[in-house]
């Protein structure tokens, strides 16, 4: 017996008494059905797999949907954190996973993490593991845990390098899987290509600021909010700029 003879067999009310196949049947309405006519297993099994990929293809619809929530949910995170190595902000795991898990736990998903074997070698591979409703979709980040900063000096022991590379993995897996934008750009200082720089005519300001300063203490003042701010996103030339025209004007003042 096909499925299609299943569905149309003419005798089907008789055999389900009460319960007769409704007009848009969903998966199980078909199995039920099959055994109740006597189905052969083969008909069944098929009926069970077609259940399966319909169960799935709706898990896998409403997780796109959930995780859209999410992310429109979603706005830039502000950097909280230093690199002290490589003198540049970021925004810590703690930071991103205090924003971030309200929202996704409101949509019924879970978020977990593990670690497994990576094909390169020196590498850990770490996974995201984020489901919901029985469907889980998962999330790679091979990292490279390494107890030496930026000058080549070792920095670390080996244990703290492996809780380096898996911080650093949780935190950039989360901003993978939901799409988060950290500032402006949150590279850690270690991958950026070009550096970034305060505005020409805003150095300019700061530096007339601290020329027309009447006293050391608001020189102080000026100097600091203009320092403070390059020092943000790491304009080296910017603070070189600042702490020239505060010695000279200082020096004038005294």
């Amino acid at each position: 017996m096909s499925t299609q003879q299943i569905i149309t067999t003419p005798n089907h009310a008789h055999h389900l008494g009460k319960k007769p196949l409704p007009e848009q049947p969903t998966g199980l309405d078909l199995i039920q059905h099959a055994v109740i006519n006597g189905a052969s297993i083969e008909v069944i099994e098929r009926l069970f797999d077609l259940q399966q990929k319909m169960t799935l293809m709706q898990a896998e619809r409403e997780f796109d949907e959930a995780l859209s929530r999410c992310q429109a949910k979603l706005s830039r995170i502000a950097a909280d954190s230093n690199n002290p190595q490589t003198r540049s902000r970021y925004a810590s795991y703690a930071k991103i996973d205090s924003i971030v898990r309200p929202i996704y736990t409101a949509e019924g998903f879970s978020l977990s993490f593990t670690e497994r074997d990576c094909p390169t070698p020196g590498k850990t591979r770490f996974v995201g593991r984020l489901s919901r409703a029985g469907y889980t979709r998962e999330y790679l980040k091979d990292m490279t845990p390494s107890t030496q900063g930026p000058k080549g000096n070792d920095v670390m022991t080996a244990i703290h390098a492996d809780a380096s590379a898996d911080s650093y993995a949780k935190r950039y897996l989360v901003k993978d899987i939901f799409n988060v934008a950290i500032g402006e750009d949150d590279n850690d200082g270690n991958d950026a290509t070009e550096p970034r720089r305060i505005p020409e005519a805003r150095v300019k300001e700061f530096c007339e600021r601290m020329n027309n300063c009447a006293n050391e203490a608001t020189l102080r003042n000026v100097f600091r909010a203009a320092y403070s701010e390059a020092e943000q996103i790491a304009d080296r030339n910017a603070q070189k700029t600042y702490i020239a025209v505060k010695d000279a004007r200082k020096a004038a003042i005294q």
